[in-house]
């Protein structure tokens, strides 16, 4: 049987302060649904466009699970008015080159390549490219290919430092991702789940045409 994943694991990763707002404002919404959150971002796409992603518990996000938490957080975030613009709302599942951003992804998805930004130097760099090794502690583990000849390949990084990683796309990724979702039999590829509210959610919390 699947492990299921921990809703309530901490995230981390560097936003600004209207994604942190948004992301408080939703989180709760999706843990009472059964979901976690991914990412939380505002675009300039579109104008504006705030993007939305999560999972559920299997690490899944099906275009029903889409539309369904879309249903959920748009009437919230009217009320709640976090950005005060005309925006677009799109909610998504991570993907296949998806976001890192809790110390489960980088144990789930050790194996594969990702690219790693931290928030401050450390020993020098911030940017890593890799392949994960798992973790250790609250530190992520990633070997890296072009580390200088005597020194050790890999590096162990504070969680608490990630201001942004994802998975790299890579043939051995893509081939997991169908594997994984045979297993689970959602759909028929593992692209991208999207729903996007067509609607504009003004400053005022209604919703032009």
């Amino acid at each position: 049987m699947k492990q299921l994943l921990d809703l309530n694991e901490k995230a981390f990763g560097r936003t600004g302060p209207l994604e942190e707002r948004i992301w408080a404002i939703l989180e709760p919404v999706a843990e009472d649904m059964g979901y976690r959150l991914v990412r939380v971002r505002v675009t300039g796409e579109n104008g504006c466009t705030l993007q939305i992603m999560a999972e559920n518990a299997k690490g899944e996000f099906a275009i029903e699970d889409c539309e369904k938490f879309s249903r959920e957080i748009s009437p919230i975030l009217d009320v709640e008015e976090p950005i005060e613009r005309a925006y677009h709302l799109e909610v998504s599942s991570p993907g296949v080159d998806r976001p890192l951003v809790r110390l489960s992804d980088f144990e789930l998805w050790a194996g594969h390549e990702a690219k790693i930004e931290l928030a401050q130097l450390q020993d020098g760099r911030k940017k890593f490219r890799g392949t994960l090794q798992g973790v250790n502690d609250n530190q992520i583990l990633i070997h890296i290919p072009d580390t200088p000849k005597g020194e050790e390949p890999v590096w162990a990084l504070n969680i608490e430092d990630l201001a942004e990683a994802k998975l790299m796309m890579t043939d051995k990724l893509l081939d997991e991702a169908r594997a994984r979702q045979k297993a689970a039999n959602p759909l028929d590829n593992p692209e991208l789940e999207t729903e996007i509210d067509e609607a504009d959610h003004d400053k005022d919390g209604t919703d032009e045409a």
